[in-house]
Formats: structure tokens, C-alpha cells, sequence
């Protein structure tokens, strides 16, 4: 297979690369890029030499038309404009970016406070939560992998509300995420002296991935919902762990919500439920395409907490597209992913 990356610079490219470059099937990787044409990539990022020394490129509809799949990894508001071209000139068109996600351009402009893509390309999208939608994943022209927060999320919390387990009218969702989640453009809010020893909350009752999970609630589930979901900036590089606050319906018991998750996922070898766990954290995914999930019922309050572990870069970004693009392809979905989490 040839594979084209569009955004290789930044931390989601940089992971496509990582990944793709053990998978059995990928033989050719080329970078493009609509700034730095002639760049040697490894001069650029040094942990690359004499592993990817090739020159960055000039983004070209003829050239990319001649790949097998094509990434998108850019800054949201790009692939809007840059896909329209491609699509259906020959590559699997897989975009990390966020414009495609929302199926109403009114709802991206109000949320991302940018123009939406062509209406026609929004509606032929498909969301990428390879677990939930891996039918229409193959026959996808093109994808809208999905952000990595509602990753984390829509994993841990559509197996309930599916199963009529959990108030899907009463969610209350508290996630954190390291650093690399905003991207590598230096700015304030993510420079040293802001962000080590501090614990952030930010964009409160105003993130963008709002519309988008609530979106992916009524895909999924045909259930209309509005949710509380805020987000927090930990002093770590990389790592998602997402906690929801909910009342279960009369009678519920934590067997029931765990077993529901097992059955959800028995088929899904990158969905980890673990029974019991008394403390859970980001290290146990770090590096890997896994997301693990863990549940425990609160018998005094009748709320359940959800909890549930990716890491952003890669089960949040780069890892699901390359499973998204496993199954496009009819390939086990486990190939350029079988990596064990880094932990330390």
C-alpha cells in the first residue's frame, strides 16, 4: 500500500508515522506539506534519521491520486477547503482534523468559529469510532476520525445508554488530557511556566467536542441528550483519562454494567474492560491503541462512575485511523497497532 500524509509535522502526523512504519501491508510513506516543499523530514525531527530522510512534498491532487490512502492531520479549518479535490479521485481520504465530524455546518460554525466544509461531503462522511461503525467504515469514501476526547468518552458510555442502564439525560463528564492534546504551536497556554505544577480547566461549558458527542449519542443510540462535559490541562505529555458522574436506572447492580460492557466489546481487542479496579490510570494505555474502561456502582447515591484511559495521540488520534483504515481494507484491524503500552 502507498500511504500520503497530509500534517506529518505535527504530533498526530509524527504518530501515523511511528505506527505505519512497522505495518506488514505499507510498503511507501510519503509527507506532504503546503509550506516547508523540500524539507528533509529527518532534519527536521532527529528521533527519524535514517528512518525517514525523504523530502517533504507539494500537496498535489495528481500525485496524492495515485496513493491508496491519503491522512489529513491538520489544524482544524484546512481539510475543509483541501479534500473537496480528492474525493473520489482514487485515495481513501482519512481526515484527523475535525471538519467533517459535525453533519451540521451551522453547528461547526457556531462551535469551531470557522467556515464548514461543502454540506454534500459532511453528510457522505463517516464517523470513525472503529468499534461502533465499522460497517459503514468500509465503505467509506471518506472518514471523520474522531477527536480524542469523545474517543474516551463514547466508548465508555454508549454501551449504557444503548443498553438503557445509565440517565442519558443526566451526564456529567469530567476529562483530563496531557499536554500534546493541543497540538505543537507554542503558545501561552501551553508554555512551561503556565502548565508545569498547574492543573488547568478550560473552555468551560464550551468545548468544541460537545456538539460532536451528543452528535454521536443519537447516531448510536437514537437518543437526543445535552451533556455537561468539561475539560482539564494535566502537567503530562500525553494521555486521556474521562470520568462520567450518572444515575442508573431502578435496580441496575455493578455486574450488570460490567457485563454489558464485555459483551459490547468481546469482539474488540483494543477495548480492555477491567473488573474491579480499585485505581486506574493514563500509563496503563500510554503509547498503545487501547482504551480500558472500568466501572463501579455507588449502591448510596445510585450514581455510577464511569471511567475510561486512551492515549490522545494515538487510540484519540493516529492509532484509530490506522485501524479505521485496517478495515477499509479488509485487513486485521491489529496491523501497524500491536504495540505494548509504554507505561513508564
Amino acid at each position: 500500500m502507498k500511504v500520503g500524509i497530509i500534517g506529518a509535522t505535527g504530533y498526530g502526523g509524527l504518530e501515523l508515522i511511528r505506527l505505519l512504519h512497522t505495518h506488514p501491508e505499507v510498503e511507501k510513506i510519503e509527507l506532504f506539506t503546503s509550506s516547508d516543499e523540500g524539507t528533509i523530514f529527518s532534519s527536521r525531527f532527529g528521533h527519524l534519521f535514517t528512518i525517514h530522510d525523504n523530502s517533504l512534498k507539494k500537496i498535489d491532487q495528481e500525485t496524492l491520486a495515485e496513493f491508496d490512502v491519503v491522512f489529513t492531520s491538520t489544524p482544524t479549518g484546512v481539510t475543509s477547503t483541501l479534500l473537496p479535490p480528492l474525493v473520489g479521485s482514487g485515495p481513501k481520504l482519512i481526515d484527523l482534523s475535525g471538519d467533517y465530524r459535525l453533519k451540521q455546518p451551522d453547528l461547526y460554525k457556531q462551535w469551531y468559529k470557522k467556515d464548514p466544509a461543502p454540506f454534500e461531503l459532511l453528510q457522505e462522511s463517516v464517523y470513525g469510532l472503529t468499534e461502533w461503525n465499522e460497517k459503514q467504515i468500509k465503505e467509506a469514501r471518506i472518514i471523520a476520525n474522531p477527536g480524542c476526547y469523545p474517543t474516551a468518552v463514547l466508548l465508555s458510555i454508549l454501551p449504557f445508554i444503548k443498553e438503557n442502564l445509565i440517565d442519558p439525560n443526566l451526564l456529567i463528564i469530567d476529562a483530563k488530557s496531557g499536554i500534546s492534546g493541543a497540538g505543537n504551536k507554542p503558545s501561552q497556554f501551553t508554555h512551561f511556566s503556565e502548565t508545569n505544577e498547574n492543573f488547568t480547566i478550560y473552555k468551560v461549558n464550551e468545548h468544541q467536542h460537545i456538539p460532536e458527542i451528543e452528535q454521536a449519542i443519537q447516531q448510536f443510540t437514537g437518543i437526543d441528550t445535552n451533556i455537561t462535559f468539561n475539560t482539564h490541562l494535566v502537567p503530562m505529555t500525553r494521555g486521556i483519562l474521562s470520568t462520567t458522574y450518572t444515575p442508573v436506572t431502578s435496580g441496575v447492580t455493578t455486574d450488570q454494567l460490567y457485563e454489558c460492557l464485555v459483551e459490547t466489546y468481546k469482539n474488540d481487542s483494543f477495548v480492555r474492560v477491567i473488573n474491579g479496579a480499585s485505581s486506574f490510570g493514563t500509563n496503563r494505555v500510554k503509547g498503545s491503541n487501547y482504551c480500558d474502561i472500568t466501572v463501579k456502582l455507588d449502591e448510596r447515591t445510585n450514581r455510577v462512575t464511569i471511567v475510561s484511559v486512551i492515549d490522545n495521540l494515538v487510540k484519540g488520534a493516529a492509532g484509530q485511523a490506522i485501524q479505521n483504515m485496517n478495515v477499509q481494507f479488509g485487513l486485521p484491524q491489529s496491523y501497524g497497532l500491536d504495540v505494548v503500552p509504554l507505561f513508564i
